[in-house]
């Protein structure tokens, strides 16, 4: 006989129906939808420059939150004047780190133009221009929430029996806390009141012989039970843990070069690997509305004095699968003129109105006129100008 369903706590009851009713709310596409950076550090943001130049121009499309836990921070950029929040103290592996991100997520949420929200850290880096960026975010209905099983030390040994009955071991999960979420789940979590309290009284460093840590463990486990299928399993924010310590990677100034950016850039696969002695990895193409695209958007951890060569480096040549064949050049009439590119190659052009631009040749033939925008479309570096559907 199948076994018998559980029967409801009344907390779950609650909570299920209150997190039903939020996933079935008709989903609103404002004509000023924004992203929301959520921007968690001790105190100054030491990348403020980088972010200016990555933000400028695009007024009304983004919104800035800053939650500085130790000391107000000193901006150098006007765009983050007036955007820190109340903040509260944060301490490293316990709760009050989630506390900070509902903190966030709960300023951010004001807004109802605010439609994805992205949390970052005083070290992260952005790794291609604004518009990549927001179409990446904006044209998918998924949260890119970190989520894998691990069966071991730094996985589900973490677990204990005291999150029974709500919580059992098959749905704990772990990730990186650097998220990018829904309006529809930024919603959630701060709603959600009964899956936090399991990990606020014993997802904590020391309690039952174990070391949990609810920023790793929290949100992965809440989105696998509530909503995974609503959730693309990476973070969109590259963390480099190949040295194998406590802490990722950090590069230096003398780290950041083309060649370092450009691999990050083009990986195309998300990695996870167990913390048990069979070291099991997993490898993953990262699928953007079912077509395999970069996984990242940001980069972390970055020194302070990374600051000049990043921002010498900074906008990255998007990644794009290009080669040489004969295209439909973007201009505006419906008549394109053809022109035979070269593998990766940038041209720049003017359409017959004169207005001018930059694309870069597609694996497909196509049709693109003025003053439309989509993505991927016709890997566009300066977009423009966009790819609106394939000739046969």
């Amino acid at each position: 006989m199948p076994p018998t369903a559980r029967v409801l706590t009344d907390d779950e009851f609650a909570s299920n129906v209150l997190i039903e009713n939020i996933l079935s709310m008709p989903s609103v596409e404002l004509k000023n939808s924004k992203i929301a950076f959520l921007f968690l550090t001790p105190g100054s943001l030491p990348f403020e420059r980088l972010w200016e130049k990555f933000f400028l121009g695009h007024d009304g499309r983004f919104s800035i939150y800053v939650h500085a836990s130790r000391e107000k921070p000193v901006h150098v950029s006007p765009l983050f004047d007036g955007r820190d929040i109340q903040s509260s103290k944060v301490v490293w592996g316990k709760i009050s780190m989630v506390d900070a991100e509902k903190r966030l997520l709960g300023n951010a949420l004001q807004d109802p133009e605010n439609h994805h929200f992205v949390l970052l850290s005083d070290s992260c880096v952005p790794l291609h221009n604004f518009d990549y960026v927001y179409n990446y975010l904006m044209g998918t209905n998924v949260s890119f929430i970190d989520s894998f099983w691990d069966p071991g030390p730094h996985g589900n040994a973490r677990y204990t029996e005291h999150m029974l009955p709500e919580i059992e071991e098959d749905d704990f999960r772990k990730g990186s806390q650097w998220f990018s979420m829904t309006r529809r789940h930024a919603l959630i979590v701060l709603a959600d009141n009964l899956y936090y309290t399991k990990f606020k009284l014993y997802c904590k460093p020391g309690f039952d012989g174990r070391n949990c840590y609810a920023d790793e463990h929290y949100l992965p486990t809440l989105f696998n039970m509530v909503h995974p299928i609503g959730t693309a399993n990476w973070s969109v924010t590259h963390v480099d843990w190949s040295e194998g310590k406590w802490h990722p990677k950090a590069y230096r100034a003398q780290d950041v070069t083309y060649e370092l950016l450009k691999n990050i850039t083009s990986i195309e696969e998300s990695y996870h690997i167990t913390s048990d002695d069979k070291k099991v990895v997993t490898r993953k193409p990262c699928l953007w509305n079912g077509m395999k695209r970069p996984c990242y958007l940001f980069a972390r951890k970055f020194y302070p004095e990374a600051l000049n060569n990043l921002i010498h480096q900074y906008p990255m040549k998007t990644p794009v699968d290009c080669e040489a064949r004969t295209l439909s050049a973007p201009v505006s009439t419906s008549k394109p003129q053809k022109i035979v590119g070269t593998v990766g190659m940038t041209q720049d052009y003017v359409s017959e109105e004169g207005e001018g631009g930059s694309f870069c040749w597609c694996t497909t033939p196509c049709v693109c006129l003025l003053f439309t925008l989509c993505f991927p479309g016709c890997c566009v570096l300066r977009a423009k100008f966009c790819c609106l559907h394939s000739t046969p």
